[in-house]
């Protein structure tokens, strides 16, 4: 978008998260009425204004919601591409519209107040005012607005930024410059000053109109073909009545044509129809029922906690882009959270979360509807194991390659970091890996190894605990080891090369850490079991979830984590904490086991001597490591 062009830039787009205030006079009205003792809000037009101002914002957003629900409309995608993070930015102020139209509406009934004063809840020949005003007036005016603004001098300066969308969504409506807004709010609005000049108006139908217009305009950008074909072939004249998501995405992809609202017969009659748009919208849902696009790689991710299930694409999008924190607008949000994954174990079956492509493969996280704590309780082992056994069986069965595990998902006292689904289907195509390899290495190399001579290591007798501790010891390294099984740390001990078996010393008290300032951290520990820790202590991490950051005088490294290579495409969603791009380490090692076309299971016990292969193999690949020490 130019924004040297007039009209161009939203004039609220410098007020930020303060455009918000523009609708505060209306609340303002309405408090006082009710303080004045008004109690009917039927009658108060701020009430109304402002409840259906609500009412649209709520629309648009769980229309968008419903459209990012992978599990459920993957096979019905028109476009099948990712809405990426350059696309949601875009499209961050996409409200703007609503906004400006109350401000426009509330304009409106300010100079003509006996207009809207005392309408009836509903009038029947208002509906039938409305409806005529639309067809014979907005449609044909909104289609010849829209083909200029496909001109020549109009498109790019007002247009394209539009267009600059990718895939459509119906915040997608709102990605608009303020001339063409201002345009289309005056297309629009002409049937309801019509129908309440007329005298015919009514609540009823004014709400009517305004929310349909909203869901159609939702429906078009949607993406998700749902419109069955037999409709149209059952009744052809509804071809040129109800345009279809189809008709609106080829709009896109082929523009000069198909510039209606809602109904084609205008763009029949001016001979700008893509005849394309039935034919294509005949075969998408014909193939609804097929799988779409097998992916190379697999993610199986688990839901930390409840708050956290809300950090996801098809919940809050903008949220889902930024790294997941603890927001004080969550807690409302906690019962809608709580009751999904109730559904989600109802369903008993892993579910599609997001995906994105690199060097033309496609990457998909699949998530167990398992909450954190659930991993802990033992009569819920066997019921998880069963989840994930049976997400490995499908990607097995669909041709994925690689399946990674999440941390919980690989958990050693679960299912042995993977080894018991291996095991119990030996002929499995589909290589299981844990990833905790490339997570060791990515561990090991934030430890200046030159400079570092001790290090402290809770999770000692882990799987990581395990290499790591195997790994520093044969560099000279003297690792603490926190564990109180001597039976464990002796055979870890007996592992490791004879010359350097004395640098691994089992300790089973936290005070014999107080003198380190390395702490690798593989449980999680307490603020109590923190204080023992030295003033400038770092502490490495690799518990889910992380340790408290409890200390002010020591500083504290995330997950281990790599970022994705710089031509990644269509992600538009952060993991969990993890900045944007950024993605746990063991997610990583699946990446890279996939890249390089790795045939074995990486599951169980951790290859020490493969942990700089994966490193290197993992910088080769362009992954890039995320460190978190101070400099």
């Amino acid at each position: 978008m130019q924004k040297t062009a007039l009209l161009a830039a939203w004039p609220l787009e410098n007020l930020g998260i303060f455009k918000y205030m523009l609708l505060g006079p209306l609340v303002g009205k309405l408090v006082y009425s009710r303080l004045q003792g008004d109690d009917d809000l039927t009658s108060d037009w701020c009430f109304q204004l402002f409840f259906i101002t609500l009412l649209r914002f709520h629309l648009y957003t769980w229309y968008t919601n419903c459209c990012n629900m992978l599990f459920l409309t993957r096979n019905h995608r028109i476009i099948q591409k990712g809405v990426d993070f350059d696309q949601i930015d875009k499209e961050w102020n996409w409200d703007n519209f609503i906004i400006l139209q109350a401000l426009i509406a509330s304009l409106s009934i300010c100079m003509f107040p006996h207009k809207f004063a005392n309408l009836p809840v509903w009038e029947t020949k208002g509906l039938i005012a409305i409806v005529v005003m639309h067809v014979l007036v907005s449609e044909p005016l909104y289609y010849w607005v829209h083909r200029f603004l496909h001109g020549n001098y109009l498109f790019t300066p007002y247009h394209s930024f539009h267009h600059s969308s990718a895939v459509p969504q119906p915040v997608t409506v709102g990605s608009t410059t303020f001339l063409e807004e201002l345009l289309v709010t005056s297309v629009i609005g002409l049937p309801i000053l019509g129908c309440c000049f007329s005298g015919y108006g009514s609540t009823g139908v004014l709400y009517g109109y305004v929310l349909v217009v909203d869901f159609l305009r939702c429906f078009g950008h949607s993406n998700v073909e749902i419109m069955p074909h037999w409709i149209f072939d059952s009744c052809p004249i509804l071809k040129f009545i109800l345009y279809t998501p189809t008709y609106y995405s080829l709009h896109h992809s082929e523009m000069k044509t198909n510039y209606c609202l809602f109904m084609p017969i205008y763009d029949a009659m001016w001979n700008t129809l893509n005849t394309n748009s039935w034919i294509l919208q005949k075969k998408i849902t014909l193939d609804a029922g097929k799988s779409s696009r097998v992916p190379d790689f697999v993610f199986l991710a688990h839901v930390v906690d409840i708050y956290s299930s809300l950090h996801v694409p098809f919940v809050i999008r903008s949220f889902a882009t930024t790294p997941y924190r603890a927001r004080l607008f969550l807690l409302y949000q906690w019962p809608f959270a709580f009751m999904s994954i109730l559904v989600m174990w109802a369903r008993s079956k892993t579910f599609l979360l997001s995906f994105y492509k690199l060097r033309g493969r496609l990457h998909q996280t699949w998530v167990v509807p398992r909450c954190g704590f659930q991993y802990f309780l033992p009569f819920a082992r066997e019921g998880i194991n069963k989840h994930i056994e049976a997400a490995i069986l499908r990607a097995d069965k669909l041709g994925v390659k690689v399946i990674s595990l999440a941390a919980l998902n690989k958990n050693e006292a679960l299912n042995g970091g993977g080894t018991l689904f291996v095991k119990k289907h030996p002929n499995l195509k589909v290589r299981v890996v844990h990833g905790n390899t490339l997570t060791a290495a990515v561990i090991l190399n934030e430890i200046d190894q030159d400079t570092v001579k001790e290090v402290f290591l809770t999770g000692a007798t882990s799987k990581l605990g395990r290499a790591i501790a195997l790994y520093l010891c044969q560099r000279g390294v003297r690792v603490l080891m926190l564990t109180l099984s001597t039976e464990r740390f002796q055979k870890i001990k007996e592992e490791a090369p004879a010359n350097c078996q004395k640098n691994l010393i089992q300790v089973t008290k936290y005070h014999a850490a107080k003198n380190c300032k390395t702490w690798v951290v593989g449980k999680w520990i307490t603020p109590r079991q923190q204080r023992w820790a030295p003033s400038g202590t770092h502490f490495h991490q690799f518990v889910v979830p992380p340790i408290l950051a409890f200390r002010r005088d020591c500083t504290y490294g995330e997950l281990a984590a790599m970022k994705l290579p710089d031509d990644v495409e269509e992600l538009g969603c952060c993991e969990y904490t993890m900045d944007r791009g950024i993605v746990h380490a063991c997610h990583a090692g699946g990446v890279v086991h996939s890249l390089e076309g790795w045939t074995h299971h990486e599951v169980g016990a951790l290859d020490v001597d493969r942990i700089d292969v994966v490193w290197k193999a993992a910088l080769k690949h362009g992954l890039q490591p995320v460190s978190s020490v101070p400099k």
